[in-house]
């Protein structure tokens, strides 16, 4: 092996050595546990799971308000909105839902409701945070 290739093997070594002293590639690094890298191109090859997307408020709010909400016209809520998590204004954005869905369960039935009060919540989630914050604070 030539001059080239013992310096390779030495950076290769330094490199593993560094990787052990900072924990094997901590979170951040860029590089998730499972799979190796392509020292050459730094490049990702064999298979780890990406990593996971964080959820928006928005999402969040729906997902919450949305669950909530088909309890409430099911009739299988208990307590406030405190103690299902809510904020008072994701609770008014639940109320407004339900209470729009509610005759539209009884004119073209559950099916018909939940779609309706699925597109209530996803309209009053994306008005509370239009702006990246909830309008009027975060327990309003």
């Amino acid at each position: 092996m030539g001059r080239g290739g013992t310096t390779r093997t030495y950076l290769l070594a330094a490199l593993a050595a560094g990787l052990v002293v900072t924990g094997c590639g901590a979170s951040g690094s860029g590089h998730a546990s499972g799979g190796q890298t392509d020292t050459a191109s730094d490049r990702r090859t064999g298979s780890a799971p990406p990593s996971p997307r964080a959820t928006s408020d928005e999402e969040l709010c729906a997902k919450l308000v949305g669950y909530w909400s088909r309890k409430a016209l099911e009739g299988d809520t208990y307590g406030d909105y405190q103690s299902m998590g809510l904020s008072s204004g994701q609770y008014d954005i639940l109320r407004a839902a339900v209470a729009a869905a509610r005759p539209v369960e009884k004119r073209q039935g559950p099916r018909a409701a939940h779609e309706l009060m699925a597109r209530k919540v996803r309209e009053g989630c994306v008005d509370r945070y239009r702006g990246g914050k909830p309008t009027g604070g975060p327990w309003q």
